[in-house]
């Protein structure tokens, strides 16, 4: 697991890349505010029902949430199931819409 911050994140979403990024709060938190990632709720990924991004293991995957917290453990918990590339962003959507606003 690699960190990542919300001004290297918006870097890249500005730039266009191609980027696998991963919401893991709950389906509310999603509706309220997101960056526009596949929600994937961290209760999934401690039970292993990761096949919707089965596909992305040797690929860069960028995984947020509310603070930060949340989505450390599922770096860590995808990390251990193989995934070679994953990234938390520091500070979650909390710290994105300090930096930059409101979300979709």
């Amino acid at each position: 697991m690699k960190n990542i911050t919300v001004e290297e994140l918006k870097l890249k979403m500005d730039r266009g890349e191609k980027i696998n990024l991963i919401d893991c709060r709950e389906p509310h938190e999603y509706e309220e505010s997101n960056l526009g990632g596949l929600l994937l709720p961290l209760g999934k990924i401690q039970t292993m029902q990761v096949d919707e991004i089965e596909d992305l293991r040797d690929e860069e995957v960028i995984i947020y949430c509310r603070s930060g917290r949340r989505s450390m453990m599922a770096c860590m918990m995808l990390d251990q199931m193989g995934f070679a590339n994953t990234f938390n962003v520091i500070g979650g959507i909390l710290e994105w819409q300090e930096k930059f606003g409101a979300t979709q």
